[in-house]
């Protein structure tokens, strides 16, 4: 079991290294505490390498996921506009934000959970449990992963502390509408190109709305601040 352990966390560790999901806990990061990132990661990853080790060790098969792809896709979408909410759902205390806290942990979860499915990871996971003990397959393959995604969650905290909110805000919805196009496009045409296409019109058509939408906020505050200046006068 320990050579099994041992060998499904470098090999899953060395997995997850510029993987989506480093992205995805980086981004979350910024949105949300470390603890409440890393716990919902670690929910999730221990759920799908159980179904992953179950897959590889009992089955021997593998299990379609392109409608899964489908629903993360809409997920990642519906993400990226919880985000742009704003801050309404932090800004309360007490109870409020209590349940804050917990919708936030269930949405991590529930986001590293459908984007795992069918991703190489799980994969790999399910190719190691075939020939090797499950228990440890399974124990290494999640610490691996927790492991690879705590490094981008520290990197997250790093950048939320120095980065405005407001572009904090706006990057993280951009990389959720991004997550969202590649595993709506994997799920609805495997194997093609579709989904990076798909990712770089997200990014274009996202960098082209938040510019307009900044120039105008600042001609607005032009305006504004112009006509308060027009008012002291008279």
């Amino acid at each position: 079991m320990l050579s099994a352990l041992l060998l499904s966390f470098a090999v899953i560790f060395v997995a997850e290294l510029g993987d989506k999901s480093q992205l995805m806990a980086m981004t979350f990061a910024l949105r949300y505490k470390w603890y409440v990132v890393i716990g919902g990661i670690t929910v999730a990853t221990t759920v799908v390498h159980l179904v992953s080790v179950a897959v590889g060790h009992f089955l021997g098969v593998s299990i379609p996921t392109e409608a899964i792809s489908i629903v993360g896709g809409i997920a990642f979408v519906i993400f990226g506009l919880w985000t742009l909410r704003g801050d309404s759902l932090s800004d309360d205390e007490g109870a409020k934000a209590s349940r804050v806290t917990k919708s936030a942990f269930l949405a991590i979860a529930s986001a590293f959970f459908l984007a795992e499915l069918g991703d190489k990871t799980m994969l790999a996971t399910v190719t190691l449990a075939a020939d090797n003990d499950w228990v440890g397959v399974w124990i290494g393959s999640t610490v691996g992963m927790v492991a690879a995604d705590a490094l981008a969650i520290v990197v997250g905290a790093v950048l939320g502390k120095h980065l405005p909110e407001r572009m904090i805000q706006y990057g993280a919805a951009i990389l959720f509408f991004v997550f969202g196009a590649v595993l709506f496009f994997e799920g609805l045409m495997p194997g093609t190109a579709a989904p990076y296409i798909a990712a770089g019109v997200v990014v274009v058509m996202s960098a082209v709305v938040v510019a307009v939408f900044v120039r105008r906020s600042r001609t607005r505050a032009a305006r504004e601040s112009l006509e308060q200046t027009t008012s002291e006068d008279a």
